[in-house]
């Protein structure tokens, strides 16, 4: 156990800082904010319409499989002596964080916002951080439940929406919503077996394995639905290749993240998401989204992620310990 401290430490010491680890969390949702408009285009480009599942499960395949291959072509580069392998033992349990993470996650999104308003899905999408804080405690004891973050959650959630408006629930979109909710327990289950699957691997290893696993599985999915994409545009190349980028660095760091600080006091940052993908949509999309919404969810977003991480000082919980 000891050794182990010590190969941690050597591994990723910088991301134990508190400072550090707000930073790079801020950074992921940053790196998830730009996928929002660079998703539109990739559709645009690639020619898929609004309909075609089949395509939009096949680009997201690719998109997941090439950042896996990314992150694996890291793991080579950088060649640590001390970095531990990934055992015959460690294959199951990683695969099935791509399985719930990255597959089942956007197999569920992709089919459920076909039936509902993007509104609805920005929505219950955001309570994937609220999930992840109340069940962290059941896991995980070190990750203590108290009136801070359960404060924290209720604020952030007010921000999401005050972005997107209250939404509702119809027969009409009853199914979609559903589906999404589905995507959304997808996530919050992720980010809790992440933390419990990196606690003893390499993070980098462990996210270049799920999102090959996860990537494979939606590519497959895609071609089973009818999924076609035409790669003759170059744009529409390197739209794919920026976002599975993206997906190579914001997990790697995310993953890196859940292993050594509190799940909830990590994944309460995934509500700046949205508000990242609204303001980048409208500087690179021309929407119009520099609102008074957009300050106002800003502000609660920010106070609820500085609530759950605060202090307590009567119990002696220290930040992102």
């Amino acid at each position: 156990m000891k050794d182990d401290g010590s190969l941690q430490n050597q591994k990723q010491p910088i991301l134990k800082n508190r400072l550090v680890a707000y930073a790079a969390a801020v950074f992921c949702t940053l790196m998830w904010g730009t996928a929002f408009p660079f998703i539109k285009l990739g559709y645009s480009s690639f020619e898929i319409a609004e309909s075609d599942i089949g395509s939009k499960l096949l680009f997201a395949g690719l998109r997941f499989f090439i950042a896996g291959v990314m992150v694996y072509c890291f793991t080579l580069f950088k060649r640590e002596k001390n970095s531990r392998k990934l055992s015959k033992k460690d294959i199951l349990p990683v695969c099935s964080l791509g399985l719930v993470q990255t597959a089942a996650q956007y197999i569920f999104t992709y089919i459920g916002i076909g039936f509902t308003s993007g509104t609805n899905t920005s929505i219950i999408t955001a309570c994937a951080s609220f999930i992840t804080v109340l069940l962290a405690p059941i896991f995980f004891k070190s990750d203590k439940l108290n009136i801070q973050k359960i404060s924290g959650c209720i604020v952030g959630f007010c921000g999401v929406l005050a972005i997107n408006g209250i939404g509702s629930v119809s027969r009409d979109t009853l199914f979609g919503d559903v589906m999404i909710l589905f995507s959304t327990f997808s996530a919050a289950a992720g980010n809790l077996i992440s933390k419990k699957v990196a606690a003893r691997r390499d993070p980098v290893k462990v996210t270049s394995l799920q999102l090959m696993t996860g990537g494979l599985v939606l590519t497959a999915l895609g071609f089973v639905c009818g999924g076609r994409l035409d790669f003759s545009k170059l744009d529409s190349v390197l739209i794919l290749l920026w976002l599975a980028l993206v997906s190579a660095a914001a997990f790697s760091v995310w993953t890196a993240l859940l292993k050594y600080h509190p799940a909830s006091k990590i994944t309460i940052f995934n509500l700046l998401v949205p508000i990242f993908g609204t303001v980048l949509s409208g500087i690179m999309l021309g929407e119009n989204v520099f609102r008074i919404q957009t300050l106002a969810s800003l502000i609660l977003i920010c106070a609820g992620i500085v609530l759950v991480n605060a202090v307590n000082k009567r119990k002696g919980e220290s930040n992102l310990s």
